[in-house]
């Protein structure tokens, strides 16, 4: 299966799923009570660290960072017309937090690990006769591939920049769409070959 998983034993590949996932959510909510550029900008380089500790290739995933670039300058420039410039600043920093938190743990939890994780928010859904394996692993791909999408989105914009010298158009959304839904067919080939969701359990 496709994956964006970085093999390793690193100390965040040895921390529990679990956990990463519940630090992330409560990260993101604590985040959203502060604007403050004091609490922002070391919160960025605490995750920058993160990536950091995973060498060259953990850096090597800062290009999340490009790939979200049109992004964050477009929110950016909205506030800037709305007079809000500063609100617009804390708010692309807390996005950038965020998406690389959700990234770091994507790029050191397996997925079957990650599935496990989940899967205890859905096990209500056996008292109605519903496997709660197939919800946890629809969560479990969202969480896997929204950063790798953003990635590829910014490869398209870059063929798309050498080949016409303008950096973004709508005509980016066809290919964008083409691209998903190949990546979509390749994860459905991988998971029927492994057995669906039953099939990604240790």
């Amino acid at each position: 299966m496709m994956s964006v998983y970085l093999q390793g034993n690193s100390w965040a590949h040895r921390l529990p799923a679990g956990l990463k996932l519940l630090a992330i959510a409560l990260a993101s909510l604590l985040l959203l009570q502060y604007t403050s550029f004091w609490v922002l900008l070391p919160a960025l380089g605490a995750v920058l660290l993160c990536y950091a500790s995973l060498g060259r290739d953990g850096l090597a995933q800062l290009k999340l960072l490009r790939a979200m670039s049109y992004l964050l300058a477009a929110l950016l420039v909205l506030h800037w017309v709305s007079g809000s410039l500063l609100e617009g600043v804390a708010m692309i920093l807390r996005l950038a937090i965020m998406i690389l938190s959700a990234n770091f743990v994507s790029v050191t939890t397996r997925m079957d690990d990650m599935l496990d994780a989940v899967l205890p928010l859905f096990k209500p859904l056996e008292i109605f006769g519903f496997s709660p394996r197939k919800p946890a692993l629809g969560v479990a791909l969202v969480l896997r591939f929204a950063p790798y999408m953003l990635v590829v989105f910014a490869q398209l914009r870059e063929a798309w920049q050498a080949r016409t010298g303008t950096r973004n158009s709508w005509r980016l959304l066809a290919p964008f769409a083409i691209q998903s839904l190949s990546m979509s067919d390749h994860v459905a080939e991988a998971l029927k070959a492994r057995g669906g969701s039953q099939g990604l359990s240790r």
